[in-house]
């Protein structure tokens, strides 16, 4: 404890790796970890970023990472790379894509695979927040893949949602779900700069009229759409503004407390349907009634719902007699 406390980032990186692991030994250590930070959580600005790929992220975090470590804050980057489902294996480059921030003292950025999470939010990365928070972090940044299926999962784990877009997207907003638009709290039209300065204006037009009129991702708060460039550096101190006002606007309301407990109870929930999940699939019995029901389908013998059926039923008779052998 004393070496996060110091914020030692050697010490953190391998405090998030113990967490990360799924090692059932491991799994003990880390929770007992955890327990012993609580009281050190909680404290910091949770900010998520999402867009396309290539809408600048990665340019926008670094930029206004060093900003913020400039004025003194001391940054946590959580970022996710993509996971191949072929290989299993991620680039995880972000450090790389970084340079500059990585080498700042104030700052620690950790790249982790989004393996088998929904929406490319790595299983640990609700922890990891709490680790850099302990650690004496006052703003996590939090970096998904792109914009996807199920965004929510970063909603569900952040205070402020910031969706990023290209300049002269005509139809973009066409190719973004209207929920993801909902989550956010603020729009950024990323690479207003040279000739796309114009562009960018525009965009900005059409994105706060695509905008207008629907529901506030948060309550007391209106969704605005602000431009700028990471390149440049142009309109970040601005967004950041935005960012520090929702946060006093918002924990003076109450709001942030009350969307913490939410998370927190959404989380548990999270965390019972993917040990049940876990201990359903590493059954070895439960595998061989899988395997049996699965011919069963192929042959039409059963529908899927009947499938279901069966091994929901196998599976409870299998835990109650495992309770009452023990």
């Amino acid at each position: 404890m004393k070496g996060l406390q110091a914020r030692n980032r050697s010490i953190l990186a391998r405090a998030i790796t113990l967490i990360e692991s799924r090692v059932p030994a491991h799994r003990e250590k880390a929770d007992l970890v955890l327990q012993s930070i609580m009281k050190w959580t909680g404290k910091a600005k949770r900010v998520g970023i999402t867009g396309v790929p290539g809408v600048g992220k990665s340019t926008f975090i670094e930029a206004l990472g060093c900003q913020l470590c400039t004025r003194g804050h001391h940054v946590a980057v959580l970022t996710v790379d993509p996971t191949s489902a072929l290989s299993g294996g991620s680039i995880l480059g972000d450090k790389t894509r970084m340079e500059q921030l990585s080498r700042h003292e104030n700052a620690f950025i950790r790249p982790s695979a989004a393996g088998e999470t929904l929406g490319g939010v790595a299983r640990k990365t609700r922890e990891a927040m709490m680790l850099c928070e302990a650690a004496g972090f006052d703003v996590v940044l939090v970096e998904t893949v792109g914009v996807g299926q199920s965004e929510t999962t970063v909603r569900s784990m952040v205070d402020f949602f910031l969706l990023m877009l290209l300049p002269g997207g005509g139809d973009e907003l066409q190719g973004i779900k209207k929920g993801v638009v909902e989550l956010a709290d603020s729009l950024f039209v990323n690479k207003a700069d040279g000739p796309n300065k114009e562009l960018a204006e525009i965009s900005q037009r059409e994105y706060a009229g695509a905008v207008r009129g629907l529901r506030p991702a948060t309550r007391g708060w209106h969704s605005e759409v602000y431009i700028g460039s990471a390149k440049t550096g142009e309109g970040l101190p601005e967004m950041w503004r935005v960012i520090e006002r929702f946060f006093e606007d918002m924990e003076g309301a109450g709001f942030i407390a009350q969307r913490r407990r939410e998370q927190t109870q959404s989380w548990l929930r999270d965390m019972v349907r993917e040990e049940l999940i876990s201990q359903f699939f590493q059954d070895e019995t439960m595998q061989a009634r899988l395997q049996e029901v699965d011919k069963l389908l192929l042959n039409n013998s059963i529908s899927v719902s009947q499938g279901v059926a069966n091994l929901l039923d196998a599976f409870e008779k299998r835990r109650v007699s495992h309770d009452s052998t023990n």
